[in-house]
């Protein structure tokens, strides 16, 4: 039986609201390919040609003992990023409309030769992610009707009757939908609201829920995209995470595995391989412990080559590729290298969505021709890929409608109560990360958060991507420090940290400077006891025999936090940094003084920072990693001890002398690699770079009145340096370069840099303290708490043991 409607109150399907045309044609073994989605009514199956019986028969036993699951709808809309499928409805969000309507769930059956049944048809939605339940009777999918709907999950029987609705959120995506072995469900959803740092697309993460749609709450809390989860043999889920801290966007989505629950967020592989700059949709290969899954690229769809990696040859790179379809696309890959995040767009006909059947035999989908549609492939390890059938206007999602083993239901490992975990490293000295470093020079970790973006603004700040609005000269991540704790002589620590809380670790020495850092997060959940053995250990080993003895760190209580000159706050460069060079450094190196060919360090705002900002970053003083490599750096590879500007913060300076403090506040602002604004709401969303107090109308006339290229400061790589000043305008550098300070034109420029200095006064921007964000932000944010109030709501509901629903 068909559904083409959705289900009532009551979770009975009505009578057919909308429906799919659609006239099936077989594809196999020497069939050519044909049809088209509009033009013609559902049929409840199609009988195959005598020819494609016949190569359904000459199929290996595995890929004909049971139905083939699949979807039938267009491919996604190109867009930025390959997690951009979803385009939400709302008209605030960045990449609206570009939705396409028309898809259906169907199943084809290899023992009668190829025969299609339809189970769920829709002519104006989009049917996407299938997921067989371990009996085989039932199905999750994610479905929205049409443009004005969001993606809601449902369940079918595996006959097509029963449809129901399981999540109704308005507003709010879920997707990629996983049957745990308990009966409870993962996917993916939007409900925590949060943007693509590196440009303006809405992500998101891992949720859990009961069977039946109940008590929905967060389990993962990277701060941009989880995806594709599927589960591993011993009942952890795999998934695919985007997440960026101090490193390039494009090559930074590697597989991960998590807890059910939602603890033990931990790497699999690729998190530090420049190319591909994506692994997607990894499924555990019955038998092996490789993993099959979508070598992919930044800037593409989610597809590209298929790959299959056995982790116990390497944790990144070429050597634990033990199979790659097509075989030269094994060239692509590469361990090291700058901007290679996009080589596997150069593979002629793409894999998406891979299924293994066994050792040898996988299902996915995959252009038929270069350029052309995808029907679903039989993949042989051994032998040439087998086009099993094919539809208009594309085939996905390919997967056995059969029973399979359940893993074991693993154990819960926290609570419910919002409060804190408990982190315990073994021996911060272990690991890649850390050698050279003798011991003791380690003193103590300090904890940062990186924060989720809640806002976004059109116009772009072009450092390494684009940041929307500005935050950094080569970054995209606002910071908020927690606090440090104690290292023992040994190497162990062990500390109190907030759930929920995405953070990362840095290493200090005695002066509270960085020897090592992470650029990838962590976090705990609530009542999570989370271990690590040191710093980028390797992850397939065991603590070493040196740590057989009771860590130092053990026989105490865990650490609290000990806080960074006052409570956690967002990092303001403006007012952290700053008052330092005014008290030190301004009376040499200010505009029209002696020193400022050398550098200007005064506190000017100009069109997107602040003068000594944008000189700091502009002549090198600070040696940061910016947005750095996929390569995991050695210690002291960047930060305060390698930067020019600690030869200059002591007395051998004319005389320079920093409080501990001071000095502590300059270091630790160019450990955290230099950022510049506390947070991603903007009171000047429709200007240069989101943060400038002047319209490009504006900024136009001061070009042509001055000759310098003020729109074009919007990159760190043509940026002149400071050229006006907002707090004092007749300081302006491209004001003093004028011939003439008597002229009209003279005065007009001047005019227009005073009016943005009005502005400002009246209206500050991010880094002031008397800052207001605009209506849009504001209201972005509000959408944000409303949205976590709900969490909060369901994690009660999980404490007392009530079941709270969407509805």
């Amino acid at each position: 039986m068909m559904n083409t409607g959705t289900p009532n109150a009551a979770g009975r399907s009505p009578a057919p609201s909308f429906r799919l045309p659609a006239r099936n044609c077989l594809v196999a073994l020497g069939i050519a390919w044909s049809g088209h989605l509009a033009g013609t009514e559902p049929s409840a199956s199609t009988s195959p040609a005598p020819a494609a019986t016949q190569a359904f028969e000459a199929l290996p036993e595995v890929a004909r003992e049971h139905p083939i699951l699949f979807v039938v709808r267009h491919q996604y809309a190109p867009d930025h990023h390959n997690t951009a499928t979803f385009f939400p409805k709302a008209r605030t969000e960045y990449n609206d409309g570009a939705f396409t309507g028309g898809s259906a769930l169907k199943v084809i059956d290899p023992k009668s030769g190829g025969t299609v049944r339809t189970l769920f048809a829709t002519a104006t939605g989009v049917v996407r992610d299938p997921e067989v339940d371990f009996d085989g009777r039932r199905i999750l999918f994610s479905l929205r009707q049409g443009p004005a709907d969001s993606y809601h999950l449902y369940e079918i029987h595996a006959d097509g009757t029963g449809l129901r609705q399981l999540t109704f959120a308005e507003d709010v995506d879920d997707f990629d939908p996983l049957y745990l072995p308990d009966g409870r469900i993962v996917f993916s959803s939007t409900r925590e609201p949060k943007y693509c740092m590196c440009n303006r697309h809405l992500m998101a993460n891992l949720y859990r829920m009961e069977a039946d749609g109940a008590n929905i709450h967060q389990i993962g809390k990277s701060t941009l995209f989880e995806g594709h989860a599927s589960l591993l043999p011993d009942g952890r889920v795999l998934y695919d995470r985007w997440e960026y801290v101090d490193r390039n966007f494009g090559d930074a989505q590697a597989l991960w595995t998590v807890n059910p629950d939602g603890t033990g967020h931990a790497v699999y592989w690729g998190n530090n391989t420049a190319s591909p700059g994506a692994a997607l949709d990894g499924r555990s290969v019955p038998g092996t412990e490789e993993v099959v899954c979508v070598f992919s690229s930044c800037h593409d769809r989610p597809w590209g080559a298929v790959a299959l990696v056995d982790r116990r040859l390497g944790l990144d790179g070429k050597k634990p590729v033990v199979r790659i379809w097509p075989e030269d696309a094994l060239r692509l890959i590469e361990e090291t290298g700058w901007e290679r995040f996009d080589a596997f767009t150069a593979v002629p006909l793409k894999y998406e969505d891979p299924y293994p059947l066994d050792q040898r035999f996988f299902l996915a989908a995959r252009q038929i021709s270069p350029g052309g549609p995808t029907g679903i492939f039989l993949l042989d390890r051994h032998g040439p890929d087998r086009l099993l059938h094919a539809e208009a206007p594309g085939c996905f999602d390919p997967m056995p409608l059969a029973p399979r083993p359940r893993p074991p239901v693993l154990p819960e490992r926290r609570d419910y109560a919002n409060g804190e975990g408990t982190v315990f490293v073994a021996d911060v000295y272990q690991g890649r990360g850390m050698r050279g470093v003798p011991r003791g020079t380690v003193k103590a970790l300090r904890v940062v958060e990186s924060p989720e973006k809640r806002q976004w603004t059109r116009p772009a700040w072009n450092g390494q991507g684009q940041a929307a609005p500005a935050m950094n000269w080569d970054d995209f991540n606002n910071k908020r420090i927690l606090g440090t704790v104690p290292v023992a002589e040994d190497g162990s620590a062990c500390f109190r940290l907030p759930a929920d809380t995405f953070v990362y670790f840095q290493l200090l020495d005695e002066r509270g400077l960085m020897v090592q850092t992470m650029r990838s997060g962590t976090l705990v959940q609530s009542g999570e006891a989370l271990s690590c053995t040191g710093c980028h250990e390797d992850r397939r080993s065991t603590p070493p025999v040196t740590l057989a003895k009771r860590p130092l760190a053990l026989g105490r209580s865990p650490s609290a936090l000990e806080g960074w000159h006052g409570p956690p706050r967002l990092f303001n460069y403006l007012t952290e940094v700053q008052p330092v060079f005014d008290r030190h450094c301004v009376r040499c190196h200010d505009f029209g003084q002696e020193k400022e060919a050398k550098v200007v360090l005064a506190g000017d705002r100009d069109l997107v920072f602040n003068a000594a900002y944008n000189e700091l970053w502009r002549r090198q003083l600070v040696k940061v990693v910016g947005a750095g490599p996929a390569d995991l750096l050695p210690p002291y590879a960047w930060g305060a001890h390698a930067s020019p500007l600690l030869r200059f913060l002591g007395p051998e300076h004319y005389d320079v002398r920093l409080s501990t403090e001071e000095f502590d506040r300059v270091v630790t602002w160019v450990d955290l690699n230099a950022p510049y604004y506390p947070t991603y709401a903007s009171a000047y969303p429709s200007n240069l770079a989101g943060r400038s107090p002047l319209d490009d109308a504006e900024l136009a006339r001061l070009e042509a009145l001055t000759g310098v290229r003020f729109r074009a400061l919007a990159s760190f790589r043509d940026n002149q340096g400071p050229q006006l000043s907002f707090d004092r305008p007749e300081r302006s550098p491209a004001l003093v370069r004028m011939a003439d300070p008597t002229s009209p034109g003279h005065a007009e420029a001047l005019a227009i840099i005073r009016r943005g200095q009005q502005r400002l006064a009246e209206r500050p921007e991010a880094d002031q303290p008397e800052f207001v964000a605009c209506d849009l932000d504001q209201w972005r944010d509000e959408f944000y708490r409303d949205r976590q109030a709900l969490e909060h709501r369901n994690r009660a509901a999980l404490r007392e043991g009530r079941k709270v629903y969407d509805r």
